[in-house]
């Protein structure tokens, strides 16, 4: 007589994993973040070169030896020759080298891209010491601020997706902190603690308004932009960009750095006081 017996079922093997763990997380993180603001972000970094292109063809017919000295100054070599060259058209076609100037600046500073400091240090043998200070501001700001909105448009998501509770620790520390925004700003642009990419860069994900963000990189930059625009009097005589800095350039950098905390400490005194 036979039993009925119930069949023993084997357990399955996992079956193998055709991709990695790491794999499965950039597939994550890629699902998150939007492939737009990169499509849009090499847009306008192409259009913007471009347009470096067309500004470098519209310049006056150079003579053949002056050609291969307009370039990007990367070195202090390159900001010499192209302050010889420069020089030569100045006069003639002062407006065309402002403008030049003026986009190189901000193109640099907006891709954060080296070589804006040789610019800087550039304005002040090309323009008088008040127009160069006043440029070196101008397009320190703008450029920052371009690349605060570049790091909006696409570095913000990725950051905050991996990195959440530490961007939601420092956004509270913002927020915290925004009535003295604009000094630390300030002090962040005179000081050397932070490199200014990482300002322009960190400042839209932890939520640092684009107004106090534009208007302390113009105030901050003025201190050490002094003396890069005072020492490209004589660029020929300079070596290397520490040379730029003297006693006096340094001593007018710590005072400001000094001044620019003087609200944030007579608010913080008078707030004690009250209470």
């Amino acid at each position: 007589m036979s039993t009925n017996q119930t069949p023993k079922i084997q357990s399955r093997r996992p079956l193998p994993q055709k991709y990695p763990e790491w794999k499965f997380f950039f597939q994550d993180a890629s699902s998150e973040s939007n492939k737009g603001p990169f499509l849009l972000l090499a847009l306008i970094f192409f259009s913007s070169l471009l347009l470096l292109m067309f500004l470098y063809m519209s310049f006056p017919k150079l003579k053949p030896e002056d050609v291969d000295k307009i370039r990007l100054p990367m070195n202090m070599e390159d900001a010499k020759a192209l302050a010889t060259v420069l020089s030569n058209y100045k006069d003639d076609y002062f407006l065309t080298v402002v403008l030049a100037f003026f986009y190189t600046y901000v193109f640099l500073q907006s891709f954060a891209i080296p070589g804006s400091i040789f610019l800087s240090i550039l304005s002040g043998f090309l323009f008088p010491f008040p127009l160069a200070l006043f440029l070196v501001c101008l397009c320190s700001s703008l450029g920052a601020s371009f690349c605060y909105l570049l790091s909006y448009l696409v570095g913000a998501k990725i950051v905050k997706y991996y990195f959440p509770e530490r961007i939601l620790e420092w956004q509270k520390k913002v927020q915290k902190h925004k009535d003295d925004l604009l000094s630390y700003i300030i002090f962040l642009r005179i000081t050397p603690f932070l490199p200014n990419w990482f300002i322009n860069v960190a400042s839209p994900v932890i939520n640092v308004p684009l107004l106090p963000f534009f208007v302390g990189t113009f105030v901050g930059v003025a201190p050490p932009s002094f003396g890069y625009i005072t020492a490209g009097v004589e660029v020929h005589k300079l070596t290397t960009t520490g040379d730029v800095m003297t006693f006096q350039s340094i001593a007018i950098v710590i005072i400001s750095a000094l001044l620019s905390l003087a609200p944030v400490l007579f608010r913080r005194q008078l707030r004690k006081k009250l209470e």
